[in-house]
């Protein structure tokens, strides 16, 4: 059987979809609730690694009526990452569901496991901090 590559997580953030949404289609906010990126534009960031800092091509898909915001990332070895996040109304019209579809990275097969678990968990505390950010 192959190991999933890809984790989809999601949290409910008492604010207003459109409140949600507007911060997070502004690429500049990235670097206020993603731990892993230091310096965001509309087409390029500074992402912080274990190994360092790397700069990566960045482009965001944003589609308001859908509540999409899908962002490819060009790594310097030309290989490839995407993420795909929604946001969605919950059911009390007053709140916003964000899930957050996190595809493992472009690295080596055999270092997927270990790097998607580790981009997980991370993945978690982001959402947390996103969600206090928002509420407040």
């Amino acid at each position: 059987m192959t190991e999933k590559n890809y984790d989809v997580q999601s949290i409910n953030i008492n604010a207003t979809p459109e409140k949600v949404f507007k911060f997070l289609a502004e690429p500049t906010n990235l670097p206020k609730w993603a731990m892993g990126f230091s310096e965001v534009d509309e087409t390029s960031a500074l992402m912080e690694t274990p190994n360092g800092k790397m700069k990566i091509g960045l482009v965001n898909i944003i589609n308001k009526e859908a509540g999409t915001i899908d962002s490819i990332m060009t790594m310097p070895d030309g290989s490839i990452g995407k993420a795909f996040s929604r946001v969605t109304e919950n059911n009390d019209g007053k709140s916003a569901v964000y899930s957050f579809v996190l595809m493992a990275p472009p690295v080596p097969l055999e270092k997927i496991e270990g790097t998607l678990e580790m981009q997980k968990q991370q993945l978690a505390q982001e959402l947390v901090h996103l969600k206090s950010i928002l509420e407040k």
